[in-house]
């Protein structure tokens, strides 16, 4: 009752309150009774940031359980998040397969995949530049980390060439991603 579509909570306004139904697709942290999480449904994906949660509720949030969440919804350096939610675990299981979004790479409708479980496919790993050296990654967004920081690496389609920073340290360390 009162779960809106996701093209209703697209359109909702900043700061409202929302209800969405959707299924966990990965678990980015629990921390002091606080969970973050990556869901989605058939029709898009839900940022899902520090929920109120038990460890023991965390512990069952496996990729694909179902959830009713309501919050309210913010942005964040341009992200859709819903905050300050609660949660309730339902009926019903669901895990999206990758959408191949390589063909909206340097296209505004890119965004419109945010959070979403997407793949990029047919790129080529280009050099990057670290203190004079050709790399093919680096750690950190300047080059400066260690293992277990974000990735950073340069990916070539189709003459242009994009730099992806992989954030899995987001992830819990439970997670495939």
């Amino acid at each position: 009752e009162g779960v809106m579509t996701y093209d209703e909570y697209v359109d909702a306004e900043l700061d409202s309150e929302v209800v969405i139904e959707a299924y966990v697709q990965a678990k980015q942290s629990w921390w002091e009774d606080k969970a973050t999480l990556y869901t989605q449904d058939k029709e898009g994906a839900y940022f899902i940031y520090n929920a109120a949660c038990s460890e023991e509720d965390y512990d069952k949030l496996v990729p694909g359980t179902k959830i009713k969440v309501t919050g309210y919804t913010a942005e964040w350096s341009g992200e859709v998040e819903i905050t300050d939610a609660t949660f309730e675990i339902e009926d019903g299981e669901y895990v999206g397969e990758a959408l191949d979004v390589t063909d909206l790479l340097g296209k505004d409708e890119l965004i419109d995949h945010q959070n979403e479980y997407v793949s990029f496919k047919g790129m080529t790993v280009e050099a990057s530049q670290l203190e004079g050296e050709d790399v093919a990654f680096h750690y950190n967004y300047d080059g400066f980390g260690r293992h277990g920081d974000g990735l950073s690496f340069n990916l070539s389609y189709i003459g242009e060439t994009y730099t992806f920073n992989d954030e899995s340290y987001f992830l819990s360390t439970d997670s495939d991603g």
